[in-house]
């Protein structure tokens, strides 16, 4: 939706939920601008090649990408299989490398921005976070090490890391209430991130605001992290 608004067209990838896709297709048209939407999962190297596929043929380049395709399981370390960590890596670290492989290919000598959407967890150790934590730290050193490769390519790669967020993904953490809880307790702004905080935060990195701001995390937390 702030892409839209700033006059992006705007292509949403989703996996499920084709109706929240489309409502949220339809909202951004409103602004003027072009909206698509993409079934297809970003763990299945075939999706995301028929998806980069059809960028290329509406538009012919891509300028922005934001990964922020996301899933996990949600158990103390102890509990966690090889399956679950490597779903859980799957779809939030390597996913995103290859979509960034699919990406700049479409991005010409004008070059491009790109930026994953990370999280605390990938530095600090969260309850029930053991796989996301890792698959978003992994996340957060690929940013880096594509963010020296594709700098001489014009095509700046950053990265937006937030705490909890007010979102419905809530519901899936075991220990929902006392997480919520703590960080509004703790967080000095006394509430949780909101969904367009971090919108705002990706925004700016993608504009020409963020020029020189180069493999880098922005951590969107209300002061969470500096105090708690």
């Amino acid at each position: 939706m702030r892409l839209g608004e700033a006059g992006a067209d705007v292509v949403i990838h989703y996996l499920h939920r084709r109706s929240a896709a489309e409502e949220t297709a339809d909202a951004i048209r409103a602004f003027g601008v072009e909206a698509k939407t993409f079934k297809g999962n970003v763990a299945e190297e075939d999706d995301v090649l028929h998806l980069f596929e059809e960028i290329g043929r509406a538009w012919g380049r891509l300028d922005i990408l934001v990964s922020n395709a996301a899933s996990g399981v949600l158990k103390p370390a102890l509990e966690i299989t090889p399956r679950h960590f490597h779903w859980t890596m799957d779809i939030n670290a390597a996913a995103f490398l290859h979509l960034v492989q699919h990406a700049v290919k479409l991005m010409d000598e004008r070059g491009g921005k790109i930026v994953a959407v990370s999280s605390l967890g990938a530095v600090r150790a969260l309850p029930y976070y053991t796989a996301v934590g890792a698959s978003k730290a992994a996340v957060e050193s690929v940013v880096r090490h594509l963010a020296v490769e594709l700098a001489p390519r014009r095509i700046i790669v950053n990265a937006v890391s937030a705490a909890v967020v007010e979102t419905d993904a809530l519901k899936f953490f075991p220990n929902r209430d006392e997480m919520v809880a703590h960080t509004r307790q703790h967080s000095p702004v006394g509430r949780l991130v909101e969904p367009r905080h971090i919108a705002d935060a990706v925004l700016f990195l993608v504009s020409p605001l963020a020029d020189s701001v180069v493999g880098h995390t922005l951590v969107v937390d209300g002061g969470y992290s500096v105090v708690a």
